[in-house]
């Protein structure tokens, strides 16, 4: 059997029992003392309590004043902040309603130009390229480069060179107007955005401290996010009135230039339509001039022709004739060759026969030269009338196509405006 055997000392500790110590003990000074401090101790929180309690209602009275004066402060700047917004798009309602009345000003100014060009494309170069295409019908020596056709040309190049200016400008009132219209975009985006901010001011001015619907905020995000300053927001708002301004001038401007420009561009073309008219009259006179002169050439020329063709016949009579008085000398002579023996002498009768068959000769060759010359100068002088008739024919063909195509042609060209 195997024994156990304990520790004394472990035994002897858990059969110990812990007895707590004595309570202090104070003396009678230390009692009055104790009390004394607590007394003291609480007067002093009581008087503390009554600072604090004061202090805190006066502070909440300035608290409520200074809330009541920055509510105050707030509703007046809102109400100003309205007021400012209103009479800002009073202002921009005014310069959007001018860009809009420039809009349609430039919009007719562009129906003026386009008119214009019309007229001067339909109706001005089709005319002015018709005379120049009549007058290439012009024969002959008349088919000529002369001031009517030097002014024609420059009359269908001073119109060409007016329909491009035109076109130009109208360029730059087409650049105007899209300038006017983006002005009036960026105006209607601040309209809107200030109606939304009114909007906003205006609810924010109608509801207090005791309305429905107040909630606390208690995001991350700033409840302040703005980043731009009064005056850059009154900057913004200047810029926009200024550079609708500043499109109001140059609008009307351009609109001053158009019509200047209008004016000075018609006023060239009428000067340059009575120039090539007046080239016109002075060629036709110069025509009808040397027609005149042709026809009476001619007239004078037929006479001529008529008189030498009646030289003719005398000249060809009377060689006739001297041919039968060449017959009779010759047959004098003839006979006379018969006689016989010494009859047969040169004689005055027979030196008389040989001179006069001699003079018949020669006057013969010379009528037989007389007839050639009248002869070729008939032949000239036909020659002549005919080229004269060809002149003729082709001066009237001229005056037909000058007087009677082109300035009737000419008499409906017509430049305005617009």
């Amino acid at each position: 059997m195997q024994i156990t055997v304990y520790p004394f000392n472990k035994v002897l500790r858990e059969s110990m029992v812990i007895v707590p110590p004595p309570p202090t003990r104070f003396t009678l000074n230390e009692w009055y003392l104790n009390n004394r401090i607590r007394y003291r101790a609480c007067l002093d929180q009581q008087q503390l309590a009554d600072k604090i309690l004061a202090e805190c209602e006066r502070g909440q009275g300035i608290i409520d004043e200074v809330t009541a004066l920055n509510k105050r402060e707030v509703d007046h700047r809102i109400t100003e902040k309205i007021s400012d917004i209103q009479f800002v798009k009073d202002d921009i309602v005014k310069q959007r309603k001018e860009v809009c009345i420039e809009i349609d000003n430039l919009t007719t100014y562009n129906e003026r130009i386009i008119d214009a060009m019309n007229a001067l494309r339909e109706e001005a170069l089709k005319i002015c390229k018709k005379c120049i295409i009549f007058r290439e019908g012009r024969v002959g020596i008349d088919l000529c480069h002369d001031d009517v056709e030097r002014e024609l040309i420059k009359e269908a190049e001073m119109i060409e060179a007016s329909q491009a200016m035109l076109q130009r400008v109208l360029e730059q009132a087409n650049e105007q107007i899209r300038r006017l219209r983006s002005t009036t975009y960026f105006m209607d985006r601040d309209l809107e955005d200030k109606d939304n901010v009114t909007k906003i001011d205006y609810q924010n001015m109608i509801i207090n401290e005791r309305s429905f619907n107040l909630s606390m905020y208690h995001g991350f995000t700033p409840l302040d996010p703005a980043n731009i300053t009064a005056e850059e927001w009154q900057q913004y708002t200047f810029k926009n009135l200024e550079r609708a301004a500043k499109e109001i001038n140059s609008a009307r401007s351009l609109r001053a230039y158009v019509d200047t420009f209008l004016k000075q561009v018609i006023d060239d073309l009428w000067s340059q339509y009575h120039v090539v008219n007046e080239a016109f009259r002075r060629r036709i006179e110069e025509i009808k001039e040397a027609k005149t002169k042709l026809e009476v050439m001619h007239n004078e020329t037929a006479r001529q022709a008529n008189e030498m063709t009646r030289n003719i016949l005398k000249l060809e009579k009377s060689i006739v004739e001297k041919e039968g008085y060449m017959a009779l000398a010759h047959t004098r002579l003839g006979r006379r060759a018969q006689r016989p023996g010494m009859e047969l002498c040169r004689d005055l009768v027979e030196t008389k026969l040989v001179n006069e068959v001699r003079e018949l000769r020669e006057n013969c060759f010379m009528l037989q030269q007389m007839l050639s010359e009248a002869q070729a100068s008939l032949r000239y002088l036909l020659k002549t009338q005919i080229q004269l008739e060809e002149d003729i024919n082709v001066k009237t063909n001229t005056l037909k196509i000058d007087e009677v195509d082109c300035m009737t042609l000419r008499q409906s060209m017509d430049y305005h405006a617009y």
